[in-house]
């Protein structure tokens, strides 16, 4: 079974394979201390569920939230790019486990497989050292699921997919992919995001079953409103062949993947 949960932003429970999965938690009530949250979590942080593993695939503040980290159990293994785990044991986290892309860690049956994202994820303008960014690959054999974190689009995007799924002759069931707006002014934002427009075109190269978008109605930013990139893509969604496969989640929602007809 595979079910996503989206709590908002980058942060969703992916219950595959009978663990739970959070990605990149964020309960923050703003992003920066100025950037106010415009919808709570969808779950809230003391409802989540016993978690088995958090997925962190940079350390961007959107991303990483030391306050939602603290406020999690210690003993979650923290699967993050090994330079942010190294950061982060030196912070007192000693659940950090570094996943370097090309790796693959175990988790009772739920295979993790980590690649390298096309995103600038250092946290301060100094700490380039910091900048890797992950994206990852669940896997079991039965379902799969892609998380992108943060990336662009370049011919490298679909190579976690292609290498591990498609060539052993199976199709990614669930892609969960970020939507951003470029303001027409600010052209290099494509060269680290994903617009609305890019993600679907992500979503047609993976030939994934399911697309969930992600990185909306959540935070306000200095470029864009929450729900600028989810307004473009419902647009484009209205007349496009895949609408029925592209699944948008308010938080607090929920998406089972279906059982493949015989």
């Amino acid at each position: 079974m595979l079910r996503v949960t989206y709590i908002g932003h980058a942060t969703l429970l992916i219950e595959i394979g009978g663990k739970r999965i959070i990605t990149d938690p964020n309960f923050d009530p703003a992003l920066g201390k100025f950037l106010a949250r415009v919808s709570a979590p969808g779950i809230a942080l003391a409802a989540l569920p016993k978690l088995d593993a958090i997925l962190l695939t940079h350390a961007h503040a959107d991303h990483l939230s030391f306050d939602s980290l603290d406020a999690l159990p210690g003993d979650i293994p923290l699967f993050s790019p090994p330079a942010i785990a190294k950061w982060l044991s030196k912070q007192g986290y000693g659940n950090a486990v570094g996943v370097a892309p090309g790796e693959t860690t175990e988790l009772n049956g739920v295979r993790v497989r980590a690649a390298s994202a096309t995103h600038k994820g250092n946290r301060y303008g100094v700490d380039r050292w910091r900048s890797a960014t992950n994206m990852y690959l669940l896997d079991t054999n039965s379902v799969s699921c892609f998380f992108a974190g943060d990336t662009a689009l370049t011919s490298d995007t679909t190579h976690l997919v292609e290498n591990n799924l498609v060539a052993k002759g199976r199709n990614l069931d669930l892609a969960l992919l970020p939507i951003g707006h470029a303001p027409w002014w600010k052209p290099g934002f494509r060269k680290g995001h994903l617009t609305s427009s890019d993600a679907l075109t992500l979503f047609e190269r993976l030939n994934a079953r399911y697309f969930i978008p992600y990185h909306w109605g959540t935070f306000n930013h200095v470029t864009s409103t929450a729900f600028d990139a989810i307004d473009r893509l419902r647009a484009t969604l209205e007349n496009h062949p895949l609408h029925p496969s592209v699944k948008i989640l308010e938080p607090g929602t929920t998406f089972v993947l279906p059982a493949v007809s015989a």
